[in-house]
């Protein structure tokens, strides 16, 4: 009774594996294979049970060298089948690799396959035409669309290299020429001017504004520092160097000495001496490009 009873229970075990377990099989059609000549691959799982399969996407289950062509998968009565059409296009030995498929949480793999590929074509082989080659005269507009978006960059580097020549060459001159500089500066003096400091009577304002002009106006015109040296040390600059002539010197001397005692209360200086300073100042500006054509005759320039 109790052997009775364990064979049935075997029996029992072996029909519940064939009815609820899965069964994975894979199948190559070709193991050899001309250059691309279409082999196929399948594999099919049965006893699914509604259990989900997860495998590589459409198209990625093949190593690379494996050119799919077509990639399939049906499902239906319980059957999951996925046949893949694929091609070869170079000579040698290569391997489909153990695939893994996720069946219902459960991984299951197939057997690796190697497929030898060989080139059949041979020295003899006739390689015929489908139709006689046809010359066909090209026109200069052929010649344009083939070779336009050469020409247009070949022009555009000759442009560009023109620009650059004629920006190092006149650009950086305008900007910093002499003339540009006393015409900047003259604008700047009559926008001081149009501030009625004079004649309001306030010093400081004008005497610091006038100030501040000069000295930009001295370090872009002569190449002097005036913007950092403090007034005794721009004047013995000056005195050293034979850019500026003797009479603009002592209008910058005298302006600038005036307008150091007048920022630190030292003097109050009245309208008429204001007006004194600042016309000396406009003055000095215009005479600048003198200097200049004096300094390039003694340095032959």
């Amino acid at each position: 009774m109790r052997s009775f009873k364990k064979i049935s229970s075997v029996v029992f075990l072996f029909i519940s594996l064939a009815v609820f377990s899965q069964t994975l099989g894979s199948n190559l059609d070709k193991t050899t294979l001309a250059l691309g000549e279409i082999g196929t691959y399948t594999v099919v799982i049965s006893g699914l049970q509604d259990k989900t399969v997860h495998a590589a996407p459409v198209n990625e289950l093949l190593p690379f060298h494996f050119e799919e062509i077509k990639d399939s998968t049906n499902i239906a009565n319980g059957k999951y089948t996925r046949v893949i059409e694929f091609a070869i296009f170079e000579e040698g030995t290569f391997s489909i690799p153990v695939l893994e498929f996720n069946i219902g949480g459960e991984i299951q793999k197939t057997i690796p396959y190697e497929v030898e590929v060989v080139n059949t074509a041979t020295k003899e082989d006739e390689i015929n035409d489908i139709r006689e080659n046809k010359e066909i005269p090209l026109q200069i507009l052929d010649y344009w669309e083939m070779y336009k978006w050469y020409i247009l960059a070949a022009l555009a580097v000759i442009a560009i290299i023109f620009l650059i020549i004629m920006f190092r060459k006149y650009g950086r001159k305008v900007k910093t020429s002499p003339v540009v500089n006393t015409n900047k500066t003259l604008k700047e003096l009559d926008l001081l001017r149009k501030k009625k400091y004079i004649e309001n009577e306030d010093y400081r304002s004008f005497y610091v504004e006038l100030m501040d002009i000069s000295r930009n106006f001295i370090t872009t015109q002569y190449r002097i520092p005036a913007d950092v040296l403090l007034t005794d040390d721009l004047i013995e600059v000056l005195r050293n160097t034979n850019r500026i002539s003797k009479e603009n010197e002592k209008v910058i001397e005298e302006a600038f000495l005036r307008g150091d005692m007048v920022k630190f209360a030292k003097i109050f200086p009245t309208s008429s001496m204001m007006e004194e300073d600042f016309n000396a100042i406009r003055n000095f500006v215009k005479r600048s490009t003198k200097d200049l054509e004096l300094e390039q005759l003694r340095t032959g320039v």
